[in-house]
């Protein structure tokens, strides 16, 4: 296959515009879920508690049954493994929208439905990146992750904002049948990808894989580094889920939603540019030192110039920190591809991601109790949580992940 020097020469690789627009419509799907479902369980019981109970629901599950989803993504193999998601989630979102309009929806049956969505949520996460490689060549792929992180980040600003529109418009049960609707969709668009097998043996235990997927990750030098690396990456983020709207709330109380949105939605889109931009860089055999500045810029981004620096700085720092986002995602994404034996690559996939989610709600939760305290000591712990992540991420081993 000839070189791919521009992302409208990648897209003609075979499968690969059809897997970024599945996985562009799963995501978006994925997006609208979220708030969607917050939307639904207050306007069916008016109770915020539920709807915080019921989001733990709809993700932690997936967390915990990762590295067994990870097995089955490696055996079935990766294209099988997104539709099953895909196809799941369409069922199981419909079914709570039919129960809301049918008047059947109650705690029980809303738990047992988000949680068997959620189950099947880290085989169309960790597959679409687990697919990627076997579609594209080896000196495409930084391009290729830059291309999927690109759309990831887009696709983050639009869904929310889909979500509420829809669900104020229709109403919630309507906005979850459209949510259904997406993610058949997406399956569609998946039918005509290369259906590629399993490089996982099915003679072997599946308990044993599962094993040996979290042994990968805790043995391989370059994986061990990269988990705590990337979650303490994440720490910073989850901080700023949480000090941004009460930063802009407390400068422009009248106006806090409108001013938080839009710099939300700037920072989907300049993540976005951040990662396109990474596409265009030499990644492949410097994805650490990629990583380790932008992350050092990152920490700057968030203090001093996100704090002390008043609304201006805060948009500064927030642009700076997401354009930021897109190198060190790619260059990540690369890295752990590069060094991990495609017949696992799933598990790889489905248990580091699954870590790095953790980081971030980690970060949250600090950052909530940081911030009674001090608006300024939150971006602090925020810009301390990347400096450490850049430390780390030099100090992993040059020599762990071969060259492709």
């Amino acid at each position: 296959m000839e070189r791919q020097n521009s992302y409208r020469g990648l897209l003609k690789i075979p499968g690969l515009f059809r897997l970024i627009l599945a996985a562009s419509l799963s995501r978006l799907a994925g997006c609208m879920f979220a708030l969607t479902l917050v939307l639904f369980v207050l306007a069916q019981f008016s109770s915020p508690a539920l709807a915080g109970w019921l989001t733990f629901g709809a993700i932690v599950p997936g967390l915990i049954v990762s590295p067994a989803a990870g097995v089955l993504l490696d055996r079935v193999g990766p294209t099988i493994a997104i539709r099953i998601n895909m196809i799941a989630s369409a069922v199981f979102i419909a079914a709570i929208s039919f129960a809301g309009w049918a008047g059947w929806s109650n705690p029980p049956i809303l738990f047992i439905l988000v949680i068997l969505f959620s189950l099947t949520d880290p085989l169309g996460a960790a597959g679409t990146r687990t697919l990627l490689p076997r579609l594209v060549p080896h000196h495409a792929l930084g391009r290729a992750n830059a291309l999927d992180t690109a759309v990831y980040a887009i696709v983050n600003v639009i869904g929310p904002a889909m979500a509420g529109v829809v669900a104020a418009w229709l109403g919630p049960e309507a906005a979850m049948s459209m949510i259904a609707a997406v993610y058949a969709g997406a399956a569609i668009c998946l039918s005509n990808v290369q259906r590629l097998p399993g490089l996982a043996s099915t003679q072997t235990c599946f308990l044993r894989q599962t094993i040996e997927g979290i042994q990968m990750v805790a043995r391989q030098p370059t994986l061990r580094g990269l988990a705590p690396t990337y979650s303490l990456y994440q720490i910073t983020w989850g901080a700023l889920n949480v000090v941004v709207p009460v930063f802009v709330a407390d400068h422009y109380a009248t106006a806090s939603s409108s001013a938080t949105g839009l710099l939300w939605a700037a920072m989907g889109i300049a993540g976005g540019a951040g990662a396109i931009f990474a596409g265009h860089m030499r990644v492949i055999g410097r994805e650490r030192y990629v990583m380790a500045a932008g992350m050092v810029v990152t920490a700057l981004a968030a203090w001093p110039v996100a704090a002390e620096f008043g609304f201006g700085g805060l948009a500064i720092g927030l642009m700076l920190a997401s354009v930021m986002s897109g190198p060190i995602d790619v260059a990540l994404l690369t890295l752990r591809q590069r060094c991990t034996d495609p017949q696992q690559l799933g598990r790889v996939m489905s248990i580091s991601m699954s870590l790095n989610r953790a980081g971030s709600a980690v970060g949250s939760a600090i950052a909530g109790m940081v911030i009674t305290e001090s608006l300024t000591a939150t971006f602090v712990l925020a810009g301390i949580a990347s400096v450490g992540a850049a430390i780390a991420t030099v100090s992993i081993p040059p020599d762990t992940a071969p060259a492709g």
